[in-house]
This record gives structure tokens, sequence and C-alpha cells, in this order.
């Protein structure tokens, strides 16, 4: 897969919410992030792969959530992600989080390419046909 939607599934555990029993809004992001995972996954390449074997980190500078609905302990969440811009040294994600059909949240990060000490740098070539360049 090059480009395109990736789908991944998650089950909210008890220890996900708060007291009213509803997913606690900062795990989103953390769904997010294994949203984006399966993304590369689905991609064809894993991520680790990308930080071990070249050195390339996908440092998020921005992070944007609107909560539509709540998920609740046991719910199964799908998980949508996929790229809508990339540069050579920048990569944005969007995602959405459904409840069987029922959009429970959306959002999106960006993140720049860093080595291993956060300094920017390209996106290795062999990476960018897994997120086309729009600029």
């Amino acid at each position: 897969m090059t480009g395109g939607k990736s789908r991944t599934k998650i089950r909210v555990r008890y220890a996900e919410t708060d007291q009213m029993g509803v997913a606690y809004y900062a795990n989103y992001l953390v769904w997010m992030e294994v949203a984006r995972v399966a993304y590369c996954r689905h991609a064809g390449f894993e991520y680790r792969d990308m930080e071990r074997q070249d050195g390339a980190f996908l440092s998020v500078t921005e992070a944007r959530c609107q909560y539509r609905a709540p998920a609740r302990f046991d719910d199964e969440v799908d998980l949508v992600c996929w790229v809508t811009e990339s540069r050579s040294r920048s990569v944005r994600f969007s995602y959405e989080m459904l409840r069987d059909g029922e959009l429970l949240a959306c959002g999106e990060t960006l993140h720049v390419v860093t080595d291993s000490c956060g300094k920017m740098i390209r996106l290795p070539e062999r990476y960018r046909p897994y997120f086309p360049l729009t600029r």
C-alpha cells in the first residue's frame, strides 16, 4: 500500500476510562499513535525499522483531536489513519475513531522527521513512496 487509509481496531480497556466510565480524553492521542504505527505496517514497513535501521524519527510537533461521542469500557473502536500532507521533512496524518460507524473523534498530527538527536532531517528516500510528497 502506498497512500490510502489504514484501519485497525482497539478495545477500550477499563484502565483507559475515568470515574464516569468514559474513555479519558488523552487516550485518544495514544490511539492515534496505534493507528499511525498500523498505517506504516499496512503501507509495507515497520516504523521501528525506520528508527532502528535508518535513524529517522517522526517527532510530533502538533496534535489536535475533536471529540464527538464518548467511548466506554469494552467498546471496540475502529481507528482509521491516512496521510494528508507530506513534504521532504514533515508528514501530517489524519485520524477517525469510530464505534459501529459512529464518529467518536477525529484529529490530526503533524510530524517532523528528525535524527536520534532531534535534529530535523529529510525523509529517507526509501520511505518517500509510503508518504507521497505533496510539496
